[in-house]
């Protein structure tokens, strides 16, 4: 009897293992809003990342998140380190290429609570209103990640913080700015 239920659970590891493994080897995440501002507006959001902590909502996950900047002030060389709890984690961003107004490469890496490179874009379109603004996020899934999206879907997981991001940035983009009395 004890022979059986041995062989029975692992026929059931080695089905579990092979239907991880026939899992895709990459995720890709994306969301788009339209913002009623001109590009340079909404992507002067995010190729500064000292910007980021008024719109991004990963920095709203541990009020006594440290934050370290280095590299170029902005744009391509820009870096962002962050460390914080077990919700924010640690990692570092660095912006890797960025073209004025029009899109902004990130090389996105996850220290804790699990190692992870992954790529984060912003691409601004201009339209008759405004400009559209796509974020996305592309990675690759090792054996345990591939695990992990049997029972979490990182398109849900991630997609919704996307979502408040981008309205938290559309919110700044499309504020008025003050304007300057003429003669001063």
């Amino acid at each position: 009897m004890v022979l059986k239920v041995l062989i029975g659970l692992a026929v059931v590891v080695v089905a579990l293992g092979v239907l991880i493994a026939t899992r895709p080897d990459t995720f890709h995440i994306e969301r788009s809003i339209d913002i009623a501002a001109p590009p340079e507006r909404a992507y002067s959001e995010v190729v500064d990342f000292h910007r980021w902590s008024t719109w991004s909502p990963w920095e709203k996950l541990d009020p006594d998140l440290k934050r370290t900047y280095s590299g170029a002030p902005s744009g391509t060389g820009a870096e962002y380190a962050w460390a914080g709890n077990g919700k924010a984690g640690e990692g570092r961003m660095t912006i890797v290429d960025a073209v004025a107004s029009s899109k902004i490469d990130v090389r996105l890496e996850f220290i804790k609570p699990f190692a992870a490179t992954n790529r984060a874009r912003f691409a601004f379109t201009p339209t008759a209103t405004g400009t559209k603004v796509t974020g996305s996020m592309d990675g690759t899934n090792n054996f345990l990640a591939k695990a992990f999206h049997l029972v979490m879907d990182m398109d849900k997981l991630v997609g919704g913080d996307f979502e408040k991001g981008l309205a938290a940035m559309k919110a700044n983009a499309e504020r008025p700015t003050p304007q300057v009395a003429a003669g001063n």
